[in-house]
């Protein structure tokens, strides 16, 4: 029996919904990246990076290079950057959205009263 469509895509949504997964397809756009450069820019332990690489690549989504003792990831396609970029650019509007409103609620709230000292006994 074949998957609806609509579940195949929140798996793959899913899939991508970990900080470490974002981050190095954010890392590979700008082409392919040996994993000890990653291992520097992400600051994590090896094997959870090795585990998320793992993610990306049983989805087919990245791509693993070895040079020698080198091994290096790519995206597999340039559909990954773009949907990236469609993330930042809704992300952006949102936060834009969400600014105006917060200045909206400032300018309609009175200002709060200023408490009237009293002399008291002394």
């Amino acid at each position: 029996m074949q998957v609806p469509l609509y579940q195949a895509k929140a798996e793959f949504f899913r899939m991508l919904g970990h900080p470490v997964r974002i981050r190095v397809l954010e890392l590979l756009q700008g082409g392919p990246v040996a994993v000890r450069d990653l291992l520097t820019e992400i600051e994590i332990e090896p094997s959870s990076l090795s585990q998320q690489l793992a993610v990306l690549r049983r989805s087919g989504i990245v791509v693993s290079i070895r040079e020698g003792s080198t091994v290096s990831y790519a995206l597999a396609g340039g559909d990954v950057a773009e949907l990236l970029r469609a993330a930042r650019r809704i992300l952006t509007e949102l936060l834009a959205g969400q600014n105006e409103l917060l200045a909206e609620l400032r300018q309609a709230e009175p200002p709060l009263p200023v408490p009237q000292r009293t002399a008291g006994p002394r």
